[in-house]
């Protein structure tokens, strides 16, 4: 870390060591009496949300959790998951946030690969919680104890845990080396790997937080996607910042125009799917009845590509509100970012459209050969990045975080190039690259390509294993409204506007497309829907 960052996580940090703990003591006195967390009927203001949080540190202290002891999530969006984050943070824990999207295999894994000692469960996951083989889960807390299960005595219900639980608590010491986060990758391929951040990563990678996304004193921030993700770190900053925080348990098209309308919210979060939906169903809304969405400033979206002409519909019907990231779960969030004033639809700009944005102000990015060697500008390489919250490691994989981080530099896995202005273009995964009859073809050029056709309102394209050209561009898509398009037609339009090699070899009409826990297209489930050739 360069002198200008350790005196930025100290001034964070009220001059203290830099730990979460220490960022979010002063946090939450500061504001007080101030909403912090509204969800459904429950709000809590700042003060609430440190008396809760204290609450709940002293019961975990009593059970044995202190600095760097693993604590599990399973929790879906809501008041309980925001006090069960703030509580590990005071103790100096290690949060193991699991998405509730995970299959029970998947939970079985990360609780035992974690190590953690302590899960609160809500009802959605406590099962998977019960069953799974984790020697070293020593108690489950839950806010609904399931009929049949109080004979398992690690089972302890919220309520009882904290009635006897101290209103303060004299956590242990905390060290900026102490583990703070152990994140689970949402990969495609085999089990998930344990991201492993220090206290110190955290705090720095919050203040990359306050700097790229620009919260204003006044914002009122809309979250929908799951904490345990990218928007638990949104989230975090929110507090940081002192806004008004709108927890959502699940994602709802007319929920979102109704808080920004209804409740002024400012500033929001989605992946690209989310945003199709918005705007489809504000066109229906105004056709109606005219909408005021004036109150939004910023939507800020990521985690898969974004079709050029969907975003430019949403320039014309929102203004200029959008803002993207770029990021992994080994650098949370920002990598890079293309701000609001980059999303513009004249001809000098238009292209950024198609860009994930330049290096923010805490990262380098390069993109390298297969050789560890930088490409010229312009060309085709792997993303390579270096933040001072990168990660320390996968935990428990040496030999894989040594292939992942080189010198310092984090192998994203990520295929793009970067413009001679440092505008990064993300054009597949190194994996999902399509080799087919000798020739590279990037997924996303393809479906940028699809994604303009009357009557196509996604597409997902991934290569298929096939006898002569070694793999095929096959092309999955779902319809504006049944029969709005078919195979034929989209095979016909291809002729003119992909080269021969890019084309697909076959489509599918799909009523969906399945998605990771993560909100990606997961590639894998759609390859085992192939029937063959």
């Amino acid at each position: 870390m360069t002198a200008t960052e350790t005196t930025a996580a100290h001034l964070l940090t009220g001059g203290s060591e830099p730990t979460m703990r220490a960022l979010f003591s002063a946090t939450l006195e500061r504001f007080g009496g101030r909403p912090a967390v509204i969800s459904g009927d429950n709000t809590l203001t700042y003060a609430d949300l440190a008396a809760a949080a204290d609450r709940l540190a002293g019961a975990l202290a009593a059970l044995g959790v202190g600095p760097g002891t693993p604590v599990a999530l399973l929790l879906s969006n809501g008041a309980p998951y925001v006090v069960a984050d703030l509580a590990i943070i005071r103790l100096g824990a290690a949060k193991v946030p699991l998405n509730d999207m995970l299959s029970a295999t998947e939970i079985g894994h990360i609780l035992r690969d974690s190590g953690a000692v302590v899960a609160l469960s809500g009802p959605r996951m406590l099962a998977a919680g019960l069953a799974a083989d984790a020697p070293e889960l020593r108690t489950i807390v839950t806010l609904e104890p399931p009929a049949g299960a109080a004979d398992d005595e690690r089972l302890v219900a919220w309520d009882d845990l904290l009635a006897d639980a101290p209103a303060h608590v004299a956590p242990g010491d905390v060290s900026p080396a102490d583990v703070g986060l152990i994140m689970y990758t949402g990969g495609t391929t085999g089990m998930p790997k344990g991201v492993v951040h220090t206290q110190q990563n955290l705090v720095l990678n919050l203040l990359s937080h306050i700097i790229e996304m620009g919260l204003a004193d006044d914002e009122r921030l809309l979250l929908m996607s799951p904490l345990p993700h990218s928007a638990g770190f949104l989230l975090q900053a929110g507090l940081v910042r002192g806004a008004v925080n709108f927890v959502e348990p699940a994602f709802d098209p007319d929920l979102v125009l109704d808080r920004i309308e209804r409740d002024r919210v400012t500033y929001t979060f989605m992946v690209p799917t989310m945003i199709y939906r918005v705007l489809d169903r504000a066109v229906d809304r105004s056709a109606a009845a005219p909408l005021d969405l004036s109150a939004l400033r910023t939507i800020l979206y990521g985690a898969a590509p974004i079709t050029q002409e969907r975003l430019t519909q949403g320039l014309e019907l929102l203004g200029p509100v959008f803002m993207q990231l770029y990021a992994q779960s080994e650098a949370p969030n920002f990598i890079t970012r293309l701000r609001r004033d980059d999303h513009r639809n004249d001809p000098d700009h238009v292209h950024r459209l198609t860009s994930c944005g330049q290096p923010v102000a805490m990262a380098e990015v390069r993109v390298l050969d297969d050789n560890g060697d930088e490409v010229p500008r312009g060309e085709v390489g792997e993303i390579c990045a270096r933040t001072p919250y990168t990660m320390i490691g996968y935990r428990g994989l040496p030999e894989v975080t040594a292939e992942t981080l080189v010198d310092g530099w984090l192998h994203t896995g990520d295929v793009g190039r970067m413009d001679d202005e440092g505008y990064v273009y993300l054009l597949d995964r190194k994996k999902d690259m399509i080799i087919t009859g000798g020739m590279n073809v990037y997924c996303s050029e393809v479906e940028n390509v699809l994604a303009t056709y009357d009557g196509v309102r996604q597409v997902a394209v991934a290569g298929i294993d096939h006898p002569d050209w070694g793999e095929a561009v096959v092309a999955f898509v779902v319809a504006t409204e049944p029969g709005a398009i078919d195979e034929a037609t989209v095979l016909a339009r291809c002729r003119d506007d992909l080269s021969a090699y890019k084309r697909p070899k076959a489509v599918r009409i799909v009523d969906a497309l399945p998605v990771t826990a993560y909100g990606k297209f997961d590639k894998k489930a759609l390859r085992a829907t192939w029937p063959g050739w």
